[in-house]
């Protein structure tokens, strides 16, 4: 099993475009980082962050997702996500996530991400999608 030290950190920055903002409250000057966005970005930078402890062959998946969104971040500003191992229990990682705008702290909370093997889930997978279509 991989040897991934607790306290492992990374990061990712992001410039807020259109495409990652919601565009449901109307014109440009409202739009803002959206949270679906935000927390899609934290879960990759957690990826990441662990990815070359793994052996070829395994990654991640996502399990879990508890983060709080706490300020709008507008089109035009940078933000940075950032990713903690706080803990290691087999292949089951736990990740402190934080992002941040220019100005200020902009979401916090935690991640899990479980370590699979590609081949052998990518073929559960299909065997869950034959099982539906019969």
């Amino acid at each position: 099993m991989a040897e991934i030290p607790v306290g492992t950190k990374g990061q990712r920055c992001l410039l807020v475009t259109p495409e990652v903002t919601v565009d449901f409250l109307g014109p440009e000057e409202a739009r803002v980082l959206g949270t679906p966005h935000l927390i899609g970005y934290l879960e990759v930078t957690a990826r990441d962050t662990v990815q070359p402890f793994l052996e070829p062959g395994y990654d991640t998946v996502g399990t879990h997702v508890d983060v709080r969104h706490l300020a709008a971040t507008p089109i035009g500003m940078a933000v940075t996500f950032c990713a903690e191992v706080t803990a290691v229990n087999e292949r089951r990682i736990t990740f402190r996530v934080e992002a941040f705008d220019e100005k200020e702290k902009i979401a916090e909370g935690t991640h899990e991400r479980f370590i699979i093997h590609v081949g052998r889930f990518a073929a559960k997978v299909q065997a869950k999608r034959a099982e539906a279509a019969s």
